[in-house]
């Protein structure tokens, strides 16, 4: 198999960003429950971070210039955002807003293993810790997601009676 080029790689990764940016604009500007809408213009606005900060990187390659980490915009902490509860609370755990969630989720661990994959193989010291920190950066909303998934699924298992009796 030839070798991507980096800046083939940079494409996939505004391609696969654009996307995710349209999906979370897509449930934000269609649901009705309000910590949904919240989660999912965070993800737009984390998502519009990411396209710039690539864009700034595939104009730099096309210019001959090397990778920069240094205007990697601060990751949000994903953690601190604590959707969780509100939402559990608030949405149907086999509903439209769930199974956006859980598309959210799939979407995030493709572009947090895209990235693992890219600094894996990178041989450049400064690509390899431009997708190491992207990978984190795109780990960090899989966690949030995951657990918000999680308390969606107990939710659903609660309210169904799919708990194993005692």
């Amino acid at each position: 198999m030839a070798e991507r080029s980096k800046i083939d790689i940079l494409k996939g990764a505004l391609l696969l960003e654009h996307r995710g940016r349209s999906l979370y604009q897509s449930v934000a500007e269609t649901t009705r429950v309000q910590p949904v809408r919240e989660l999912f213009d965070f993800l737009v606005s984390e998502e519009n971070k990411h396209i710039e900060f690539l864009s700034g990187q595939f104009k730099r390659l096309s210019k001959g210039q090397d990778f920069t980490v240094s205007d990697l915009p601060d990751s949000s902490d994903a953690a601190e955002h604590a959707f969780a509860g509100d939402i559990a609370d608030k949405v149907s755990g086999a509903g439209y807003e769930a199974a956006a969630i859980s598309a959210a989720l799939e979407f995030e661990k493709n572009a947090a293993r895209y990235y693992s994959e890219q600094a894996a193989t990178a041989v450049d010291s400064g690509e390899k810790e431009l997708y190491t920190l992207l990978a984190k950066w795109e780990t960090s909303h899989l966690t949030m997601l995951a657990d918000i998934d999680r308390d969606l699924l107990e939710k659903a298992w609660s309210d169904n009676r799919f708990w194993p009796l005692d």
